[in-house]
């Protein structure tokens, strides 16, 4: 259905909890007795979107989605295994307030995780009557977990390209649909690609790097105006800013990249961008054009934004 929560490192949890409470504007709801940290946005309304982890390395432990129904999870064991890529099935409570989870790795070797239940609280303005917004929102507010931004290894010398094996894997075996993509080279090599399985741009993008890793996660905002006071918070809170308010081409949205005390990077993304749907023409992007697709206003690639990442 959607992005069910993303499970990061971070290597002082003081610090994190500080950046993801006050800046993000998330709630803890949990912590548990390995260290854990378990938070969600005001608009959420399961038990949490995010997970923080101690480690002595920033990055991510796995990505998770959630699928509608408790037996859709055997029918998409089958389809992963015919694949060619092992699973594993993990018992409820294996992680808290969680049902029980399906654990494989993508083409690229990231970790991701499927499941259908996890613990409903209800949004912090509930669902009878509700205001538009709660009284108590802190930092910049952000609604939800929007989507995830996966680096995944690209060498062409070496005929290795993980974004295209990903995509063709969330395509053919998760359902996913393309809504934008890069191509480079003589070949039209897919550089990376948008897929979602919403109505917004994009639930996972897929980025090639020189090694997989985080580019990073993002959190939603309304529009143009709670981006620019997010900036004023992230100045405020000395938080480092990478990329300064601006849009997209690609996906149209209204953006801010920041990074988290650990170095992985965050971004607040507004606007709905465009109504994505199955029948809806792939956009595609060539190399000429990449400045103007990913930073739409300055249309210059800034070269840190796809190196630096965890």
């Amino acid at each position: 259905m959607r992005i069910g929560h993303v499970n990061i490192r971070v290597m002082d949890m003081g610090a994190a909890l500080k950046h993801y409470e006050k800046v993000v504007g998330m709630k803890t709801t949990h912590k548990d007795a390995e260290g854990n940290v378990y938070l969600k946005c005001w608009d959420e309304w399961d038990k949490y979107s995010l997970i923080l982890s101690p480690a002595d390395k920033a990055g991510v432990n796995h990505v998770a989605y959630k699928v509608e129904h408790d037996a859709d999870l055997e029918a998409l064991q089958k389809r992963i295994e015919a694949y060619g890529i092992k699973t594993e099935f993990q018992p409820a409570g294996t992680l808290p307030f969680v049902g029980r989870m399906l654990k494989f790795n993508l083409p690229s070797g990231h970790d991701m995780r499927l499941y259908s239940q996890k613990e409903f609280v209800n949004t912090d303005v509930g669902s009878t009557n509700p205001d538009p917004w709660p009284d108590d929102i802190k930092g910049t507010g952000a609604h939800w977990l929007d989507h995830c931004l996966l680096m995944c290894e690209m060498n062409p010398e070496k005929g290795i390209n993980k974004v295209e094996e990903n995509t063709k894997f969330c395509m053919e075996v998760l359902d996913f649909y393309l809504s934008e993509q890069i191509l480079v080279g003589p070949d039209k090599a897919k550089a990376a690609t948008w897929l979602f399985r919403t109505s917004t741009p994009h639930d996972i993008a897929f980025v090639g790097g020189p090694i997989n890793g985080l580019h990073h996660i993002a959190f939603f905002l309304d529009n143009w105006n709670d981006i620019l006071k997010a900036a004023d918070i992230m100045s405020k809170n000395k938080t480092r800013i990478d990329v300064t308010p601006t849009r997209h081409g690609i996906t149209r949205g209204e953006t801010i990249y920041f990074f988290d005390p650990s170095g992985n990077r965050n971004e607040t993304f507004a606007g709905l961008g465009y109504l994505a749907q199955p029948d809806r023409p792939v956009t595609t992007w060539d190399e000429s054009h990449l400045g103007q697709g990913i930073f739409y206003h300055a249309r210059e690639l800034n070269p840190a934004f796809t190196e630096v990442y965890t």
